[in-house]
């Protein structure tokens, strides 16, 4: 199909998928645009199962990614896609043949790729957390609206079915007024805490350093205990273990209880860190106004949790049996006042469970209100591009972007070690000025941020 028509396609598409359910529209010779061109940036790690995600029924047109050793499985899989280090050469090259782009890179490039193939009119998704950045965050998610692009976070629990069906028993009154939502995780799973040595070594050939590194302005030298996992723990490339699995835990409250909006949130419990490295361990907790028929509603969270049924420093949600066995990965509890939903990880993917059980019964009536939704972010987006479906749930404007801020404010408080009213519109934190040389990035020369 020549580009030109693609193209006309998905801007038709992202304006009729914004909102209904749209038949399978016809091109051309009343061919249907049903086979995708992608291009990823990021293919090893979280990248290769985005790659493989998309591109069933889609074809792999160009894989970038800055460590060619890294990504050579993906790669193999795919010998047709051609290959790149630098995703500005692989749209200088090929924007007029792609369709969608995935970006699956350290967090601290989520936000210049993603910009790039909005600029050039791209319906792309975007890896958990949208940005390790305030500022990003909110400019990437106002670009692609100004720009009417289709878009989605890879946040998987917003694809779930038990996301749903826990929503559908919050609005049926299952267990009563939602009070509390408690999170827990035993991240983070790779090296936290203040003064933390990372070793340097030589850059290997595979590897381009420069590009890794980015926009961020601190010029440090390679380490093989930075790249490819160990930077999660980094302010400056990640956002620790509340921005790993922030996004995925928070999002089955944030959608259920429309938690969009102004709140407060104090960080206790904090271990040594420094201007580096976050925490080991920290316990935030969220407390959000009542709005429209809900009421308050305050989020705990607790991370660095090695086991919950043993450490005793943990603070077992209320609701739920004394003998219940908890995960020590993640999990979740929602507290109301005729009881308590509990899932067992962090996605909602395993059905949730009612406490106490006799509550079951009456869940058994509630009507599904919700569309169930098949092959994660990735297939979501795509069904959307072709019209076949309404935009993702977790799109950038709606959803991803305040959830994203969410948890990144909550990572405000741990830094500041001070209690943060936070004022969502103008991106402010009442009576604390010091917030805001956190809420942009210093970049480096040549990186500077252009959204035109």
């Amino acid at each position: 199909m020549h580009s030109h028509s693609r193209r006309r396609f998905l801007q038709s598409s992202a304006l009729l998928a914004g909102s209904a359910f749209s038949p399978n529209l016809l091109l051309g010779n009343d061919k249907p645009l049903s086979e995708l061109n992608v291009a990823s940036v990021g293919c090893g790690g979280k990248g290769a199962s985005d790659v493989s995600a998309i591109s069933a029924g889609n074809r792999m047109l160009a894989l970038c990614d800055v460590d060619h050793n890294r990504a050579k499985d993906t790669f193999g899989k795919h010998p047709d896609a051609k290959q790149f280090f630098d995703y500005r050469e692989m749209f200088a090259e090929m924007a007029d043949q792609i369709d969608v782009v995935t970006v699956s890179t350290p967090d601290h490039m989520h936000f210049p790729v993603a910009v790039e193939a909005i600029k050039h009119g791209k319906p792309v998704m975007v890896q958990k957390p949208l940005s390790n950045n305030l500022w990003e965050t909110r400019q990437i998610a106002e670009y692609a609206e100004k720009k009417g692009v289709l878009t989605v976070m890879g946040n998987q629990g917003a694809t779930t079915s038990g996301t749903r069906l826990l929503r559908e028993w919050i609005e049926a009154g299952i267990i009563g007024e939602v009070k509390e939502v408690h999170y827990w995780t035993n991240r983070p799973i790779w090296p936290q805490g203040k003064n933390l040595k990372f070793p340097t070594g030589e850059i290997p050939g595979y590897l381009k350093w420069d590009l890794w590194q980015g926009t961020v302005a601190t010029d440090r030298p390679y380490s093989p205990k930075i790249h490819p996992f160990a930077w999660r723990g980094f302010w400056d490339y990640g956002c620790g273990a509340l921005g790993d699995i922030g996004c995925h835990s928070f999002n089955s409250a944030f959608w259920a209880l429309d938690l969009g909006g102004d709140f407060t949130v104090e960080a206790s419990k904090v271990s040594p860190f420094d201007e580096n490295v976050a925490p080991k361990r920290s316990t935030i907790v969220y407390d959000f106004p009542a709005k429209g028929k809900r009421g308050p509603v305050k989020i705990i969270w607790q991370d660095g949790v090695s086991n919950p049924n043993e450490d005793k420093e943990f603070v077992r949600p209320p609701g739920i049996p004394k003998d219940l066995k908890l995960p020590k990965s993640f999990g979740q509890v929602f507290v109301g006042t005729e009881g308590a939903i509990f899932v067992p990880d962090a996605y909602c993917s395993a059905t949730p469970k009612l406490f106490p059980e006799s509550l079951m019964a009456e869940a058994k009536k509630v009507e599904r209100i919700y569309p169930r939704v098949l092959g994660g972010p990735t297939q979501e987006l795509c069904r959307a591009i072709r019209g076949e479906g309404p935009k993702p749930i977790s799109n950038f404007v709606d959803h991803a972007g305040p959830l994203t801020e969410m948890v990144l404010v909550g990572n405000l408080s741990v830094r500041l070690g001070k209690k943060i009213d936070w004022n969502a519109k103008d991106m402010k934190a009442r009576g604390l000025p010091e917030v805001n040389e956190y809420l942009k990035r210093k970049y480096r020369d040549g990186w500077e941020p252009s959204l035109v």
